[in-house]
C-alpha cells in the first residue's frame, strides 16, 4: 500500500519510513509527485494534519498522511501553537529558529510558571473523503529554559528542557529524541490505528 506525506521534509520521511516499515508500507511524499503544499488555517493542529491528509489524498488518488507539530506554552495561552514555525513574524521579526526563540525568551521572561510541551497531531485517511480518519497525538512534557542549552536538533529544542530525563531536546542524541518524542509518541499510536482499523501489519 502506498502512503503520501504530507510535506516534503526529508528528515520527517526518514521518521517516519522507519516507524512504519513494520507494515510493509510504500512511504512518499507529495513534492515527489508534484502536489504543492495545502494552506494551514486553523488554530488547532489537528485541524490542520487533516486539511493536510486530505489534500495529498486527494491530489494523489491514495491515502495519506500529515503531522502537524509545534510547542504550546502555559503561560502563553498555548502560544506559539499551530504558529511555531513563524512566530517572530507576528512581531514582525524574520522567520527563523534564532528569532523565534529570542521572541520567545523575550514573552516569557516575566513568567515563573515555565511549563510547555511539544505537540504532534498526526492523521491518516484511506482518501480524500474518508469519514474515519485516524487521528493520533502525543505531548511531550518539558520547561521552558531562560536561556539556550545544547546544539543538537532543530526549532526550540535547545528551550525545552524535559526533567524526566535531565536534559533539553537540544542535548540529547538524535536516537533518544526518536524514542522520546511527541512525534515518536504520535507515530506509535498511528501504529496501532493502522494495524486495527486498517488491518495493516
Amino acid at each position: 500500500m502506498r502512503l503520501v506525506l504530507a510535506s516534503n521534509n526529508a528528515k520527517k520521511l526518514v521518521e517516519l519510513q522507519a516507524l512504519f516499515s513494520p507494515l510493509g508500507l510504500e512511504l512518499v511524499t507529495q513534492g515527489s509527485l508534484g502536489i504543492s503544499e495545502a494552506e494551514e488555517p486553523y488554530v488547532t493542529f489537528v485541524e490542520n494534519a487533516l486539511t493536510k491528509a486530505r489534500h495529498a489524498a486527494q491530489h494523489a488518488n491514495a491515502a495519506a498522511i500529515a503531522d502537524d507539530s509545534g510547542l504550546c506554552v502555559d503561560a502563553l495561552g498555548g502560544a506559539p501553537g499551530v504558529l511555531s514555525a513563524r512566530y517572530a513574524t507576528l512581531f514582525n521579526r524574520p522567520k527563523s529558529d534564532d528569532e523565534n526563540n529570542r521572541v520567545l525568551l523575550e514573552n516569557m521572561a516575566s513568567h515563573t510558571d515555565r511549563r510547555a510541551r511539544f505537540v504532534s497531531a498526526l492523521v491518516a485517511v484511506r482518501s480524500a473523503d474518508d469519514p474515519e480518519p485516524l487521528i493520533a497525538f502525543g505531548r511531550w512534557e518539558g520547561e521552558v529554559l531562560r536561556e539556550l542549552r545544547g546544539e543538537g536538533g532543530f526549532g526550540y529544542d535547545p528551550l525545552l528542557f524535559i526533567p524526566s530525563l535531565g536534559q533539553t531536546v537540544a542535548e540529547l542524541g538524535a536516537e533518544k529524541k526518536n524514542i522520546h518524542s511527541h512525534r515518536a509518541i504520535a507515530s506509535r499510536q498511528m501504529l496501532a490505528l493502522m494495524h486495527e482499523v486498517w488491518r495493516l501489519g
